[in-house]
Protein backbone atom coordinates (compact mmCIF):
# COMPACT_ATOMS: atom_id res chain seq x y z
CA UNK A 1 0.00 0.00 0.00
CA UNK A 2 1.51 3.37 -0.95
CA UNK A 3 2.00 5.84 1.85
CA UNK A 4 1.92 9.59 1.48
CA UNK A 5 5.40 11.04 1.05
CA UNK A 6 6.51 13.72 3.48
CA UNK A 7 6.21 17.22 2.03
CA UNK A 8 9.49 18.79 3.12
CA UNK A 9 11.45 21.98 2.71
CA UNK A 10 14.01 23.99 4.65
CA UNK A 11 12.60 26.62 7.01
CA UNK A 12 8.88 26.28 6.29
CA UNK A 13 6.62 28.88 7.83
CA UNK A 14 4.36 26.03 9.01
CA UNK A 15 5.06 22.32 9.36
CA UNK A 16 1.71 20.51 9.53
CA UNK A 17 1.86 17.23 11.45
CA UNK A 18 -0.90 14.66 11.01
CA UNK A 19 -1.15 11.63 13.24
CA UNK A 20 -1.18 9.04 10.42
CA UNK A 21 -2.71 8.45 6.98
CA UNK A 22 -6.28 7.24 6.72
CA UNK A 23 -7.22 4.32 4.50
CA UNK A 24 -7.89 6.49 1.42
CA UNK A 25 -4.58 8.32 1.88
CA UNK A 26 -2.89 4.94 2.16
CA UNK A 27 -4.46 3.82 -1.10
CA UNK A 28 -3.75 7.02 -3.05
CA UNK A 29 -0.38 7.92 -1.54
CA UNK A 30 -1.58 11.48 -0.80
CA UNK A 31 -2.21 13.32 2.46
CA UNK A 32 -5.76 14.03 3.69
CA UNK A 33 -7.27 12.24 0.69
CA UNK A 34 -10.45 10.95 2.34
CA UNK A 35 -13.60 12.24 0.63
CA UNK A 36 -14.99 13.55 3.93
CA UNK A 37 -11.79 15.29 4.98
CA UNK A 38 -11.87 19.06 4.38
CA UNK A 39 -8.19 19.74 5.21
CA UNK A 40 -7.40 21.26 1.79
CA UNK A 41 -10.58 23.38 1.75
CA UNK A 42 -9.81 24.58 5.29
CA UNK A 43 -6.29 25.68 4.32
CA UNK A 44 -7.69 27.75 1.48
CA UNK A 45 -10.69 29.15 3.38
CA UNK A 46 -8.36 30.26 6.20
CA UNK A 47 -6.04 31.86 3.61
CA UNK A 48 -3.10 29.69 4.63
CA UNK A 49 -2.69 28.93 0.91
CA UNK A 50 -3.91 31.16 -1.95
CA UNK A 51 -5.42 28.36 -4.05
CA UNK A 52 -7.56 25.37 -3.12
CA UNK A 53 -5.30 22.37 -3.45
CA UNK A 54 -6.39 18.76 -3.79
CA UNK A 55 -4.84 15.80 -2.02
CA UNK A 56 -3.09 14.88 -5.28
CA UNK A 57 -1.37 18.29 -5.15
CA UNK A 58 -0.08 17.83 -1.58
CA UNK A 59 3.55 18.33 -2.65
CA UNK A 60 2.63 21.86 -3.81
CA UNK A 61 2.45 23.01 -0.19
CA UNK A 62 6.12 23.95 -0.45
CA UNK A 63 5.16 26.64 -3.00
CA UNK A 64 3.39 28.38 -0.14
CA UNK A 65 6.08 27.89 2.51
CA UNK A 66 4.48 24.89 4.19
CA UNK A 67 5.56 21.33 4.89
CA UNK A 68 3.54 18.26 5.92
CA UNK A 69 4.47 15.02 7.68
CA UNK A 70 2.72 12.32 9.69
CA UNK A 71 3.68 11.16 13.16
CA UNK A 72 3.18 7.54 12.04
CA UNK A 73 3.38 6.33 8.46
CA UNK A 74 1.08 3.31 8.81
CA UNK A 75 -2.39 3.88 7.31
CA UNK A 76 -5.33 2.91 9.53
CA UNK A 77 -9.09 3.32 9.53
CA UNK A 78 -8.84 5.24 12.82
CA UNK A 79 -5.87 6.60 14.76
CA UNK A 80 -6.97 4.47 17.73
CA UNK A 81 -5.46 1.48 15.89
CA UNK A 82 -1.94 2.86 16.39
CA UNK A 83 0.10 1.20 19.13
CA UNK A 84 1.97 3.09 21.85
CA UNK A 85 5.45 2.01 20.56
CA UNK A 86 4.55 3.37 17.08
CA UNK A 87 3.48 6.68 18.58
CA UNK A 88 6.61 6.97 20.73
CA UNK A 89 8.85 6.11 17.79
CA UNK A 90 6.95 8.60 15.63
CA UNK A 91 7.40 11.36 18.22
CA UNK A 92 11.18 10.81 18.23
CA UNK A 93 11.28 10.80 14.42
CA UNK A 94 9.18 13.96 14.34
CA UNK A 95 11.68 15.80 16.56
CA UNK A 96 14.43 14.84 14.12
CA UNK A 97 12.34 16.14 11.20
CA UNK A 98 11.67 19.41 13.02
CA UNK A 99 15.40 19.80 13.75
CA UNK A 100 16.21 19.13 10.09
CA UNK A 101 13.55 21.43 8.57
CA UNK A 102 13.60 24.18 11.21
CA UNK A 103 10.01 25.38 10.76
CA UNK A 104 8.77 28.58 12.34
CA UNK A 105 5.58 26.85 13.53
CA UNK A 106 4.68 23.20 14.13
CA UNK A 107 0.92 22.81 13.61
CA UNK A 108 -0.29 19.58 15.19
CA UNK A 109 -3.32 18.48 13.18
CA UNK A 110 -5.39 16.89 15.92
CA UNK A 111 -5.60 17.57 19.65
CA UNK A 112 -4.56 13.98 20.42
CA UNK A 113 -1.10 14.73 19.02
CA UNK A 114 -0.26 17.31 21.69
CA UNK A 115 0.28 14.94 24.63
CA UNK A 116 2.15 12.48 22.41
CA UNK A 117 4.51 15.08 20.94
CA UNK A 118 4.84 17.61 23.77
CA UNK A 119 4.26 15.29 26.72
CA UNK A 120 1.63 17.46 28.40
CA UNK A 121 -2.08 16.95 28.92
CA UNK A 122 -4.12 18.23 26.00
CA UNK A 123 -5.61 21.67 26.47
CA UNK A 124 -7.57 21.71 23.22
CA UNK A 125 -6.82 23.57 20.01
CA UNK A 126 -4.98 26.87 19.69
CA UNK A 127 -1.58 28.45 20.24
CA UNK A 128 0.59 26.87 22.92
CA UNK A 129 3.46 28.30 24.97
CA UNK A 130 5.59 25.27 24.09
CA UNK A 131 8.55 25.38 21.74
CA UNK A 132 9.48 22.25 19.79
CA UNK A 133 13.11 22.28 18.64
CA UNK A 134 12.88 26.07 18.31
CA UNK A 135 9.45 26.12 16.60
CA UNK A 136 6.29 27.61 18.10
CA UNK A 137 3.43 25.11 18.58
CA UNK A 138 -0.17 25.41 17.43
CA UNK A 139 -2.84 22.71 17.77
CA UNK A 140 -5.61 22.31 15.19
CA UNK A 141 -8.68 20.10 15.45
CA UNK A 142 -8.38 16.99 13.32
CA UNK A 143 -10.17 17.77 10.02
CA UNK A 144 -11.48 14.22 9.71
CA UNK A 145 -15.22 13.73 9.36
CA UNK A 146 -14.86 11.31 12.30
CA UNK A 147 -14.03 14.20 14.66
CA UNK A 148 -17.02 14.30 17.04
CA UNK A 149 -15.74 17.36 18.96
CA UNK A 150 -15.47 19.48 15.80
CA UNK A 151 -17.91 17.74 13.44
CA UNK A 152 -18.45 20.46 10.84
CA UNK A 153 -16.35 22.57 8.52
CA UNK A 154 -17.67 25.64 10.36
CA UNK A 155 -16.51 24.23 13.71
CA UNK A 156 -12.98 23.65 12.40
CA UNK A 157 -12.47 26.79 10.29
CA UNK A 158 -11.97 29.30 13.18
CA UNK A 159 -8.98 27.28 14.38
CA UNK A 160 -7.38 27.25 10.93
CA UNK A 161 -8.03 31.01 10.74
CA UNK A 162 -6.42 31.42 14.17
CA UNK A 163 -3.36 29.57 12.87
CA UNK A 164 -3.17 31.97 9.91
CA UNK A 165 -3.26 34.91 12.32
CA UNK A 166 -0.68 33.23 14.61
CA UNK A 167 1.58 32.76 11.57
CA UNK A 168 1.04 36.32 10.33
CA UNK A 169 -0.62 34.97 7.17
CA UNK A 170 -4.02 35.01 5.57
CA UNK A 171 -5.64 38.10 6.99
CA UNK A 172 -9.24 37.83 5.77
CA UNK A 173 -10.51 40.49 3.46
CA UNK A 174 -13.59 42.56 4.28
CA UNK A 175 -15.49 40.61 1.61
CA UNK A 176 -14.97 37.26 3.38
CA UNK A 177 -16.36 38.44 6.72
Amino acid sequence: MPRPRDVTMQHPKILFVGINPGVTSGKTGHHFAGPGNPFWKLLHAARLVPVELTAEEDQRLVEFGCALVNLCARPTKTAAELKRPELERGAKQLLAKVRAMQPEIVALVGVTLYPIVVGKKSAGPGAKDDVLEGARVFVLPNPSGLNASFPTFEAKLPWFQALATFAGMGQPSAMSK
